[in-house]
């Protein structure tokens, strides 16, 4: 089986000269389809550069990094959008559109996706917005909606197209203890019926029994626990 994702020597910096300060070393991590992985660690040990170097949001600098197959390291901007599409991210920080309603928000990600027709959006957008809690709301703006309805639509964005990876930072942080969850058990059950991949950073010690593996970073290395 050909792993979702496979990361081999990657090493990662910032800053140049004098001022580059190493983020990551010589890290290595595959992920199969289907298999859902927790990285913890504390805060500043490269977990959030891991997972954006993963999602194609950075470029990497040295080592391998495999996404679905295609190498990112020199590929070009066509090929790793074509990577990006196929990823479902869910950060901190929910980044909805302000002019959009809740289904506005979660049906951008679906017209990334041309093999979906039109006439499904609706639908789709709808019933992955009343999973994540939210089916009443779903035509209320971003001001109308609490921070953590905020990151469910966030969440319900992410999933909406059935990817292939999802890469979650703190999916639950703002989020009480029943709905964040119900949304890791939406994440759970995507990876195992769809054979979706997921890498979840977590500091919250309540969700950790939803992973096939846990791995912990710290100082930019991985640890297996």
């Amino acid at each position: 089986m050909e792993p979702t994702v496979a990361v081999s020597n990657l090493n990662h910096a910032f800053g140049q000269g004098i001022l580059r300060k190493p983020v990551l070393s010589d890290v290595d991590l595959v992920i199969y389809p289907g298999e859902i992985v927790i990285l913890t660690g504390p805060s500043g040990g490269g977990k959030t550069t891991l997972l954006t170097l993963i999602g194609g949001l950075r470029s990497v600098q040295d080592g391998s990094l495999k996404i679905l197959g295609q190498e990112l390291r020199g590929s070009n901007k066509n090929q790793l959008t074509q990577v990006r599409n196929q990823i479902g991210f869910i950060f901190q920080h929910h980044n909805l559109l302000k002019c959009l309603s809740a289904y506005g928000n979660v049906r951008m990600s679906l017209k990334l996706h041309p093999e979906i027709p039109k006439q499904e959006y609706r639908h789709r957008a709808v019933g992955m917005l009343a999973a994540v809690g939210l089916g009443e709301l779903v035509d209320n703006y971003p001001d109308k909606l609490s921070g953590g309805q905020k990151q469910r639509v966030a969440i319900a964005r992410a999933l909406v197209a059935q990817p292939k990876l999802v890469l979650a930072d703190e999916p639950t942080s703002s989020l009480d203890s029943k709905t964040g969850r119900d949304v890791v058990d939406i994440i759970q059950r995507l990876a195992k019926e769809e054979g979706c991949s997921v890498l979840l950073v977590t500091h919250d010690a309540r969700i950790l029994d939803i992973a096939d593996r846990i791995v912990h970073m710290e100082d930019g290395r991985l640890q297996r626990k």
